[in-house]
């Protein structure tokens, strides 16, 4: 025991000694010589790379001194983050490239439009660090990246300059990289200490991996809704990268990953030959890494299917997505399988492999480019045979909805067109106004089939992330097969469709709730103290017919004068780009305006619980929904903090996926909601409701029995029982106020969730069931498709004299999902009349 604990104190000594002696030649190829004009990164930000966790404050500064000491690097600030840090990227080429780049851009851009193979130009390799803000290595590692390319001198680096376009991306993710770099360096101790139970190596809630709302940005490549994706997608198209590379964190017991990942998980629109240049690509990263002695491991882990990622949205645009995972020291160092881990080892690995892309970039050249060129001209080719065909999507009661998904097409340089005059498809009708028309003949046509597929069939059975994400179907929107003839001017100056009053009245304004940013106008005229009341049926005015979930709001007896009214609704709707519609009677067709069918609505006053057992994600997005979308303040509620709370300024709680609250913290939540409060809960929160007897939830348990299944097998064989994300057909009611909006009777609802709830005996306690045939989209096992058709994704019931609305799914699943946004809102507004 003496002799095992003498080699431990051995190893961590020398490793602490290795630490403490941290110098820049560590990371630096010792084979060429480096100008001495350039800045190191310890002259400007004064700790060597490694020492300290880089605070984006200081990678930025470091970033401008180096492009200021230098003709090889130019920089730009391309926006900013919700936390208004700087997105920039790095130019960085010989300066003769520098001298033209815009040619040589317009150069490379063209290749991609046109049959000419030339090859006489430089690579295009856009390389970034850390889209994960707890996966830090990788934008430590830019610092000594940057410097070797702005450093080193001689034949080598110059041919390799001279045949290379880097564009270089310091930090994906600078709220996220800010928030752990302060996490690990206000918990480092003088003496670095290894133990994992540390607090440096265990981060508190909701940890530095998410930006500002706490997204996993690394999912956002083709959804495209926050602001640091839609500065790199920019990027990405202005210059068509032939190479992109992600460098990410895994496990602290782990090695180094390097794609290609698992053949078989590779999506089936991806050319085989990208796989091919990927593990050629791979042997320079061996190399590199048997170099220095570092382990690593390729072709085991990991996917290329879901296009959203940063490793795999390259493969349908022509280029090559690179997924590096370093194992993580999660703070400065840490005990790991393979000895102690330290922070300046894990920096080392991603230094080295940057460089060795760089090195299979310039040795694999010309084959690169002409891949891109043929994918594209290839592209083309299936383009044209498609002749006249084109997709139409659309929504004849909800423009805004339509505007955002056209909206994402717009950033990703797909050509769509406006519709010139009404008409019908499949028994769907396209409004002018309210629809696009997307060509299938165009340069990307291989991205549009990515993006509107509907896929069932696969030959893998595990996915590293969701196996659908078809747009249509996340916004709800209809959508058809169709030809270029019903198409209109091309769309090159996107805007939302106008909204406003119609006229003034002196009796009442009507609006129906089909309009995506409606509950943006409730909102605001609730709490102006402005009065309105919800149809609970539809009806007949002014010739015009009116849905479930009709917004009434009276002129008479409001706080403000008839004048004052029509100038603030009309305002209100033109900001939330919808009609209102002014009536001078209260005598319809059906109900009239003073039926108790009106029921009056009040402002919600909303807390989400987040922290310690709720799952941040989740809660991310809806704080992102209600703030960024709606301007409705939404208090987040630490559950640390619950039993101190007054709860009773509340009238809506949210508890996303998670392990609820504590008994004490449960009985106060119990109270709160006999008093007439709404509880909803989404996916694990149900087993709590359950459990506590807040709602009664029936499941249905799929039995699963392993036959004829290995040891080796066993893995694979349970993970093929996930639900990783796929797409599901729900039948709704569309009179019941959950659906308020809605004027399909069928809807796609996204889940990923095991949870599988039995219907209620009666059909009207059943406002949204899933059909006997649900799959619409995605992978889900024989045994699971069998146990959820016909179940619900929905529960509704009292308790006291308040609801409890409980979704076994997320509704707002990483703000792409439109289409079930309604649901949540529904349930806040109308929550007395569910």
């Amino acid at each position: 025991m003496r002799r095992i604990l003498l080699l431990v104190f051995t190893i961590v000594s020398s490793t602490l000694f290795a630490q403490e002696n941290l110098d820049l030649s560590y990371y630096l190829h010792q084979d060429v010589q480096y100008n001495s004009e350039i800045p190191t990164p310890k002259s400007v930000i004064g700790h060597e790379v490694g020492e300290w966790h880089i605070t984006h404050d200081k990678l930025v500064q470091y970033m401008y001194a180096l492009a200021d000491a230098t003709d090889r690097i130019t920089i730009e600030n391309r926006g900013k983050t919700f936390e208004d840090r700087p997105l920039l990227l790095l130019k960085i080429t010989s300066p003769k490239n520098h001298s033209s780049i815009e040619a040589i851009q317009k150069a490379h851009v063209d290749a991609t439009k046109t049959d000419n193979i030339s090859t006489d130009r430089p690579i295009v390799v856009y390389q970034g660090f850390s889209i994960h803000g707890n996966e830090p290595s990788g934008s430590n590692a830019a610092l000594a990246v940057a410097y070797y390319l702005a450093a080193a001198q001689g034949p080598k680096i110059n041919e390799l300059l001279d045949n290379t376009v880097i564009l270089f991306d310091p930090s994906f993710n600078p709220d996220g990289l800010q928030r752990f770099a302060y996490w690990a360096n206000t918990n480092r101790s003088q003496n670095l200490n290894p133990d994992p139970n540390d607090r440096e190596y265990s981060e508190i809630w909701p940890g530095g991996r998410t930006n500002h709302y706490w997204f996993d940005m690394n999912r956002d490549w083709l959804p495209v809704q926050l602001p640091e994706s839609r500065a790199r997608i920019k990027t990405f198209h202005e210059w068509m990268p032939n190479i992109l590379t992600d460098h990410h964190e895994m496990g602290t017991n782990s090695s180094f990953f390097f794609q290609p990942g698992i053949p078989s998980r590779t999506h089936p629109l991806t050319p085989k030959l990208n796989q091919a240049l990927t593990k050629q690509i791979a042997t320079y990263h061996a190399k590199a890494l048997d170099k220095i002695g570092s382990l690593y491991y390729s072709e085991e882990s990991f996917d290329d299917f879901y296009y959203g990622k940063g490793s795999t949205f390259p493969d349908i645009n022509g280029g090559i997505g690179i997924l590096f995972e370093q194992a993580s020291s999660r703070g400065h160092i840490q005990e790991s399988v393979n000895g102690i881990l330290t922070f300046p080892f894990t920096i080392r690995n991603q230094f080295t492999a940057a460089l060795s892309t760089l090195e299979a970039a310039n040795g694999m050249r010309t084959d690169i480019l002409n891949y891109q060129v043929n994918f594209f001209k290839n592209a083309r080719k299936e383009g044209k045979k498609e002749g006249k065909k084109a997709i139409v999507f659309g929504d004849e009661k909800d423009a805004a909805r339509t505007y955002h998904m056209a909206e994402i097409l717009k950033r990703h340089n797909i050509k769509f067109h406006d519709i010139d005059t009404d008409f019908e498809v499949d028994g769907k009708r396209f409004k002018k106004g309210y629809g696009y028309i997307v060509p299938k003949n165009q340069n990307n046509t291989r991205l549009i089939n990515a993006m509107f597929e509907k896929r069932t069939t696969f030959q893998d059975s595990l996915f590293y992330d969701i196996s659908a994400w078809s747009f249509p179907l996340a916004f709800n929107l209809d959508y058809a097969e169709t030809s270029t003839g019903n198409a209109g001017a091309i769309v090159t100056d996107l805007e939302f469709r106008n909204g406003g009053a119609n006229s003034k009245s002196n009796y009442a304004y009507l609006t129906e709730w089909n309009e995506y940013y409606t509950p943006k106008f409730l909102y605001a005229l609730l709490r102006k103290g402005i009065r309105a009341k919800v149809s609970q049926k539809q009806f007949n005015a002014n010739g015009k017919s009116y849905d479930y979930g009709t917004l009434m709001i009276p002129v008479q007896n409001q706080k403000l004068s008839e004048s004052q009214l029509h100038t603030f609704l009309d305002k209100l709707a033109q900001e939330s780009h919808l009609t209102l519609d002014a009536v001078s009677t209260g005598l319809n067709d059906g109900i009239d305006l003073g039926s108790n069918n009106f029921r009056p609505l009040e402002v919600p006053k909303i807390a989400l619980l987040v922290g310690d057992g709720m799952t941040s994600y989740d809660a991310g997005e809806i704080w992102h929904l209600l703030d960024t979308r709606y301007d409705i303040p939404v208090t987040k509620l630490d559950t640390k903090n619950f039993s101190r709370a007054n709860i009773s300024r509340y009238n809506t709680i949210i508890m996303v996926n998670g392990s609820g609250l504590d008994e004490g913290n449960t009985k106060k939540l119990q109270s709160w909601i006999r008093s007439g409060g709404t509880l909803i809960g989404y996916r694990r929160a149900l087993n709590y409701m359950n459990s506590k007897k807040l709602l009664k939830i029936e499941f249905k348990k799929p039995k699963l029995v392993a036959k004829n299944i290995t040891r080796e097998q066993r893995s694979d064989f349970r993970g093929a029982q996930v639900i990783g994300g796929a797409i599901f057909e729900a039948e709704i009611d569309r009179s019941h106020p959950i659906n308020f909006g809605y004027k399909n009777s069928i809807l796609p609802m996204f889940r990923n969730t095991t949870l599988f709830v039995k219907p209620n005996k009666n059909s009207y306690d059943n406002p949204i069931q899933y059909s006997k045939e649900p799959l619409l989209s995605g992978y889900i096992s024989k045994q699971n498709l069998d146990s959820i058709s016909g179940t619900v994704p929905l529960k509704i019931g009292n308790y006291g004299r308040g609801n409890i609305v409980a979704f076994t799914d997320n509704t707002n699943f990483r703000a792409f999902w439109y289409g079930t946004n309604k649901l949540l809102m529904n349930a806040i507004f109308f929550r007395e009349e569910l």
